[in-house]
């Protein structure tokens, strides 16, 4: 039985499905999306956000890409996902090009995260 999810995630992960097999799962009030367990896109609203870092930011800046940004109560937030280019949508070799640089950067993260875990273990 297929989950309920709305229309566009499931193009999104179909239009992934070139690249490497995508899971959504819902959180927040929108999608995380992963690879291999570790999440490297989110939908919000019908629309597709990237991870970004400081070696693939320029790209997203180059295509006209935004970040997510939201409000919580105490003040605005931006987060390390910029938008998906509008050309990523509708070509597939496209959105696995910008695939692969968000789990890069995802990838990236979760190396630093995983040593800095390790450090403060050893500081104990």
């Amino acid at each position: 039985m297929r989950s309920a999810r709305n229309e566009f995630v499931d193009y999104v992960v179909e239009l992934m499905a070139g690249w490497a097999a995508v899971s959504a799962r819902r959180m927040f009030g929108g999608y995380g999306l992963y690879r291999e367990g570790l999440m490297f896109a989110l939908i919000v609203e019908d629309e597709l956000f990237f991870k970004t870092d400081a070696n693939n930011l320029a790209q997203f800046e180059r295509a006209g890409s935004r970040p997510f940004v939201y409000q919580s109560q105490a003040q605005t937030v931006q987060l390390s996902y910029w938008s998906a280019p509008v050309a990523s949508l509708d070509s597939p070799a496209d959105m696995g090009e910008w695939c692969r640089t968000a789990y890069g950067a995802a990838l990236r993260a979760h190396a630093t995260n995983a040593s800095t875990k390790a450090n403060k273990g050893k500081r104990k």
